[in-house]
């Protein structure tokens, strides 16, 4: 038996902020990052609050570790808001749900709201059970999965994305592709799901390129706004992959952010799934016939599901390609020596990421070995 459910209430288009002015007098919770509050990006979400009705917690940084967290957790604890409200890209969405989750608990505060806002198009934590926290001294990332971390409420502003640079448009985007794709393939799976999956990739494959190459194109930013959340549901309802296991790990000891990892993988990880090892229908593994899906719905089918996923790679490349992207680590400035010093932990760690028991193929170290080495 399967089940359905959409908890967060989605508000998206221009001017979706204005929906903040419904919490009135509530007292709320702010959670960002430094860059929001130096910019003054964050007085598009306080003018819409009631003054002395909010405090700010901006102390938010990329791969947001346990520790601030803890800091957190004993300001909401203090303050007792009504609403916490997490303004930000995945890092601050993250960092908010674990802070809201811990708070809830430890401060007897279980009416509290929560509500994301997210600056980025990529992530879809938005609508997700998912929170991925650093152990800083371990240099692991540990991913969080309870449907207490969902946010109740979540804003798709796409006039916060407009100012976004395009490298990390790209990254956020192909971020996004990433989750659609593993959604897509997953052991879990449904009719559900891959409606939401192929709608976001749909709309990837038709707005990425335009939203990476003119910042003033509003209607490209909502539409991969609208993608980066409907990705998040069908990842929340499907799960994840091989792709994000690895990514995780490469991220958490080599530092290379998040959705340039992913799609360094993707090309990889997509030949790996789809395991094609002959040429007639019987070769063709469940992921490869759903990958040659994805390729006619983007309008790069062959005459074979093997042509097929071949076009879709190469599809994928070009893109990149066009966004610049690398397609090696060692074009993130991450070295020879490096790689291979953390080859062997990456994929221990990849093996024991949550997000591998939905992969479409049973990986073993050897195998993800293997892809790192292809990557490197």
């Amino acid at each position: 038996m399967n089940t359905f459910e959409l908890k967060t209430k989605v508000i998206f288009g221009q001017e979706a902020l204005q929906y903040l002015q419904t919490l009135g007098q509530k007292k709320i919770f702010i959670v960002t990052d430094p860059f929001m509050v130096k910019s003054g990006m964050i007085d598009s979400i306080t003018k819409y609050l009631a003054e002395g009705s909010f405090k700010v917690f901006s102390e938010i940084v990329p791969d947001p570790p346990m520790e601030l967290v803890v800091k957190g957790v004993g300001e909401v604890t203090a303050f007792k808001p009504d609403v916490v409200v997490a303004v930000g890209g995945g890092s601050a969405i993250d960092a908010a749900k674990a802070i809201m989750h811990f708070s809830r608990e430890i401060g007897k505060l279980d009416k509290m709201q929560f509500v994301a806002i997210p600056t980025t198009s990529g992530t879809g934590s938005e609508v997700t059970s998912f929170a991925v926290i650093t152990d800083t001294e371990k240099g692991v990332k540990y991913p969080l999965v309870s449907d207490a971390l969902i946010p109740d409420i979540a804003i798709l502003e796409p006039n916060l994305v407009k100012s976004v640079p395009p490298a990390i448009v790209a990254d956020t985007g192909m971020d996004v592709l990433t989750h659609a794709l593993e959604a897509y393939v997953s052991t879990k799976a449904t009719d559900f799901s891959d409606a939401f999956a192929e709608k976001a990739i749909s709309l990837v494959f038709q707005y990425l390129l335009r939203s990476y190459e003119n910042s003033e194109d509003i209607e490209a930013k909502e539409r991969m706004h609208n993608a980066s959340c409907i990705a998040g549901i069908s990842f929340n309802l499907a799960s994840l992959g091989l792709n994000h296991a690895i990514a995780h790990n490469i991220g958490g000891k080599l530092h290379v952010p998040h959705g340039r990892t992913n799609a360094i993988l993707l090309p990889h990880v997509i030949e790996y799934n789809s395991n094609i090892t002959g040429f007639t229908p019987k070769d063709y593994t469940e992921a490869a016939i759903k990958y040659a899906k994805i390729a006619k719905l983007i309008g790069v089918s062959g005459s074979t599901v093997r042509l097929s996923v071949k076009n879709l790679i190469s599809e994928i490349t070009k893109m990149m390609q066009r966004m610049k992207m690398p397609t090696k680590l060692q074009e993130c400035n991450i070295s020879t020596e490096v790689i291979l010093k953390e080859k062997k932990a990456i994929a221990e760690g990849a093996l024991k990421d949550s997000c591998i028991i939905t992969n479409p193929r049973v990986a073993s170290i050897s195998d993800i070995s293997e892809i790192i080495h292809k990557i490197s």
